[in-house]
């Protein structure tokens, strides 16, 4: 197995160090993973968890769950992982939410916004009479405030998913109105994520940019105290609108990036919930009768984002690179056609998961055939690409991957996929919240990622491939691309809608900016003798209304 330190030519600054995390990783890691190819046959049902309902429970308690990422800084505004959305679900509400049916749902919002006859003015109600945690009233001032945050800190994540925004104003105690430049569609899906979490308007103006080290929210949990790369701990509010229906005291987030080490604990009982279940265990726990699978079906993708001109750190101006892989649309279509997507997903997965050649997820009203396609497996194909590229065979690509065994075994695996297409795929494993932070500096050649996703297809396309995007790590910028995803956000008619993410998709597979690999199913377990737990599609794991079975029913 060969591991290489990276850096990219041309650049002036080199990588964080990682030799240590090379090392570590490396002395980890056994033969590598074959590829068989073979056709799945593999078929899950969706479990969403159930509500507590009627069933009897006891309040109080802590409960301890296993989260296998560090969360970066839990700030709404600037937040771009997936794990900080699980702590912040049970202590930052947002204006909408999700339900089980992929529905969107007011949660701080009374009501679904009503939107002008031109499209260009969005009016959210929202609720008064209740508090943040430290007291401040909750109204429509304050949502104000936290929008306008988001539309405007120069580190914010959530720009470019609150789309084309002229101003924001609130209307009274109770409304708020956002008015675009033009129409957009997804803003309600957007404010259903992190940009409609609302934040203590008093706690801003003491932290500013340090809000994330002390959030404060509206939530039936607040913070309590964060100790880096160990846990996070949340207790719950007294003064939170819903407090009757929140039966736990605290929640502790322990981190524990090791699969085998978060089954143990489950086993045990020194953890009560843990999330991102390798599908090396799940077929265990599923036979534990003291313990519940839960299994959602995933809006998200993971897949190998390549820099083309990420050069000045995410969102910055973008220049083309000067290497082959970032000039040559060719070599990173022949890097897409080397991999046996299903055959990968078969060996390395156990069937659990799915292959994904698209950001729009099959279940999206908006999925069609075009964004469903997946580029045929063809080694021969990558390789007479490769030719005629005029480069050298094999090609070599360095990409940096999370250093969990899963992910580890994934890049394994496709290392020796695209090894039949002419590519000598280098693999540098890096700690997770290190690799988000080295996808937003721009700091490598190819980086393999993933994205929970979200209900609308906007936040899985514009977020990622729009010029000058938020989330936008590859540097790509393509006017044709462009246009087509402002369209496709003014249309409100699915049909229409669908037809252009389907043109967005082919424009996406030809050129290559994000090559994706596989769809995951949120494989979450939790104890028996705890319920209220639940996952939907968007991947987050809810625990603010769980609570411990009552010793009664035993």
């Amino acid at each position: 197995m060969l591991f290489r330190l990276f850096r990219l030519p041309g650049r002036a600054r080199r990588l964080p160090a990682l030799a240590g995390a090379v090392v570590a990783a490396t002395a980890a890691l056994t033969a590598c993973v074959p590829v068989q190819h073979v056709t799945s046959t593999a078929t899950h049902v969706d479990d969403y968890g159930t509500p507590v309902g009627d069933r009897p429970v006891r309040s109080g308690g802590e409960l301890v769950m296993g989260l296998s990422s560090e969360p970066d800084r839990l700030d709404p505004t600037t937040s771009s992982s997936l794990y900080t959305r699980y702590v912040m679900s049970a202590i930052c509400e947002k204006l909408y939410d999700l339900d089980q049916d992929g529905q969107i749902v007011p949660q701080l919002a009374t009501a679904l916004p009503t939107i002008s006859a031109d499209g260009r003015t969005v009016t959210i109600p929202v609720r008064t009479g209740i508090v943040f945690a430290d007291g401040t009233p909750f109204d429509a001032e304050a949502v104000r405030a936290s929008l306008q945050r988001h539309l405007s800190m120069t580190s914010s994540q959530r720009a470019s998913e609150m789309g084309p925004i002229a101003s924001i104003e609130a209307v009274g105690d109770s409304q708020v109105s956002i008015h675009y430049k033009r129409p957009f569609a997804p803003i309600t899906a957007a404010l259903a994520d992190r940009a409609g979490m609302i934040m203590s308007p008093t706690a801003l103006a003491e932290k500013a940019e340090n809000f994330g080290d002390a959030p404060v929210c509206v939530g039936p949990f607040k913070f309590a105290e964060r100790v880096p790369q160990t846990a996070i701990k949340v207790v719950r509010d007294p003064r939170y609108y819903d407090a009757a229906q929140v039966h736990l005291d605290a929640i502790t987030y322990r981190i524990m990036p090791d699969a085998n080490i978060r089954a143990a604990n489950l086993r045990s009982g020194d953890v009560q919930v843990a999330d991102t279940i390798s599908p090396q265990d799940v077929d265990a726990l599923v036979r534990d009768p003291d313990l519940r699978v839960l299994q959602a079906g995933s809006l998200g993708y993971q897949g190998v984002t390549i820099n083309i001109g990420n050069t000045e750190g995410v969102g910055k101006p973008v220049h083309q690179i000067d290497t082959p892989l970032a000039r040559d649309p060719r070599i990173r279509a022949a890097f897409s056609a080397a991999i046996d997507r299903q055959a990968l997903v078969n060996t390395v997965f156990n069937d659990w998961y799915e292959p994904a050649c698209s950001p729009v997820a099959p279940q999206s009203p908006y999925a069609s055939p075009a964004s469903d396609a997946c580029p045929a497996f063809d080694p021969q194909r990558s390789r007479q690409l490769l030719a005629e590229a005029g480069v050298p065979v094999p090609f070599t690509v360095t990409m940096q991957v999370s250093n969990s065994q899963d992910q580890l075994r994934f890049a394994q695996a496709l290392q020796a996929s695209v090894a039949e297409g002419g590519f000598d795929l280098r693999i540098v494993p890096v700690e997770y919240s290190t690799l988000l932070d080295v996808q937003k500096r721009g700091d490598f050649e190819a980086v393999q990622l993933g994205w929970s996703g979200r209900i609308d297809p906007d936040a899985n396309t514009s977020r990622f491939l729009a010029t000058g995007a938020g989330g936008n790590y590859s540097g790509y910028s393509s006017p044709e691309l462009d246009d087509l995803l402002s369209r496709a956000a003014q249309v409100t008619d699915v049909a229409q809608r669908t037809e252009l993410y389907g043109q967005a998709v082919a424009l996406v597979q030809r050129d290559n900016p994000i090559v994706y690999t596989y769809r995951v199913r949120n494989l979450t377990v939790h104890s028996g003798q705890v319920t209220g737990v639940r996952v939907f599609s968007d991947g987050v794991v809810r625990l603010g209304r769980a609570a411990f079975v009552s010793d009664q029913e035993g």
